[in-house]
């Protein structure tokens, strides 16, 4: 898969555009425009990402986004390939999620149920799309943001590729018509 499918794919499960995606297509250059590397994140904050990401992609039969290091993986990439406002929305986020998790639970992310963290984020998500949807020059949602970092991460990870999809190490000769089956998973 190419990177600019990937890219789309994600564009269009998550409901918008892909942020950071110039840096992705073109390289991540943060000595370049407007890549500064402020956004500092601290273990909390990875751990925090980690659980956020596997509330949205967790283990199954497969492994989860936890499982995959997804924070660490979102971290580096907003910090190498986000530009500086982008950057400041998405580490404002972590706290503005916190706090919505505080508002409608009386405790932290970190202490929710699960049940309590898949209904805030389901709740966050339809408030993102809605964000989205009118936004204009406004920068992106900081949790559509964590979405499709989630998305990427997970599904560019080894679990993600070689647990989560059909994967081949090496492949062999072309084969042209591959049967599916509903419910078959997608190659890597």
């Amino acid at each position: 898969m190419e990177r600019r499918e990937l890219l789309k794919m994600i564009a269009l499960l998550t409901g918008g555009v892909m942020i950071g995606s110039n840096a992705l297509l073109t390289g991540c250059s943060p000595d370049k425009g407007n890549f500064k590397k402020n956004a500092v994140f601290t273990q909390q904050d990875q751990d925090f990402l980690d659980e956020v990401s596997d509330t949205i992609l967790p283990a199954t039969q497969t492994p989860g986004a936890k499982a995959a290091k997804v924070g660490a993986f979102m971290t580096v990439m907003v910090n190498d390939c986000y530009e500086e406002k982008d950057q400041k929305v998405f580490k404002e986020g972590i706290a503005k999620l916190n706090a919505a998790c505080e508002k409608m639970y009386g405790c932290e992310f970190m202490k929710a149920t699960v049940v309590q963290r898949l209904a805030l984020l389901v709740k966050l998500d339809e408030e993102a799309k809605a964000y989205q949807a009118k936004r204009g020059d406004l920068p992106a949602h900081y949790f559509t943001m964590m979405k499709q970092l989630t998305l990427l991460g997970y599904f560019s990870s080894e679990p993600g590729c070689t647990k989560a999809m059909r994967y081949i190490a090496v492949p062999g000769h072309y084969k042209g018509s591959v049967p599916y089956k509903k419910g078959d998973k997608a190659w890597a």
